[in-house]
């Protein structure tokens, strides 16, 4: 570590303040540049002037993919809820699934819009809701596939495939595709991270431990509900 993250550690005594409070804390990505990213201030004053950059190629097709992403699934939610023949359950399923790719293609357009040095405006607990929305939006996407095939085993196992009863089991499953995700998503907003401890932040999951921990679970949750 040298001189400048030694400084950045020792004038930045996070373990001297509650967690909670440095979700406001502007300044906080700053030093996660400086200590994790191996930035010196200089680097970090540059990014921060480079605002009127624009996108490049890269960033340009990807917005573009994400709107059509976003006019399709949109498109797909049209046509479920405005005609009565497709209020089944498995266009439900097709429904629920859309409307995550939807999200998902949106919280990916954010993301390209608050990178780059507009990442050094935001707030650490705007930086988390940036990442972990699409954290959220993926998974919900991967338990929806499963929610899916769940539904079409049903209907080729069984002859009477939803009753009344089992309308609510469909909405259940729906619902618990997304509390589970939105936990996932979440956890690192409600506490699981770095934040009090920046030389153990990852420098690929920002403000995220470098600990495996939550990694693990994340992929170990999406391995097993696709099972």
């Amino acid at each position: 570590m040298n001189l400048c993250q030694d400084a950045a550690v020792l004038f930045y005594p996070t373990t001297m303040r509650s967690k909670y409070s440095q979700y406001y804390n502007k300044s906080l990505v700053e030093h996660y540049y400086v200590i994790v990213k191996n930035m010196t201030s200089e680097e970090v004053k540059k990014r921060k002037e480079q605002t009127n950059t624009g996108l490049n190629t890269l960033n340009i097709v990807i917005v573009i993919l994400c709107t059509i992403i976003i006019l399709e699934n949109l498109l797909v939610l049209i046509a479920v809820f405005r005609n009565k023949k497709f209020h089944s359950a498995m266009f439900f399923f097709i429904g629920n699934l859309a409307f995550s790719d939807l999200l998902a293609g949106s919280a990916f357009m954010a993301n390209i819009f608050l990178s780059g040095a507009k990442t050094f405006s935001l707030f650490p607990v705007q930086w988390f809701i940036r990442e972990g929305t699409a954290f959220i939006a993926l998974a919900a996407s991967v338990f929806s596939l499963l929610a899916i095939a769940i539904e079409r085993y049903i209907a080729i196992t069984k002859v009477k495939v939803y009753g009344s009863t089992k309308t609510c089991r469909m909405f259940l499953l729906i619902g618990a595709c997304w509390v589970t995700s939105i936990l996932l998503g979440g956890l690192p907003i409600i506490g699981w991270n770095c934040i009090d401890n920046l030389p153990e932040c990852s420098a690929v999951l920002p403000l995220y431990s470098k600990n495996t921990s939550y990694v693990l679970l994340l992929s170990s949750a999406l391995f097993c509900f696709l099972l």
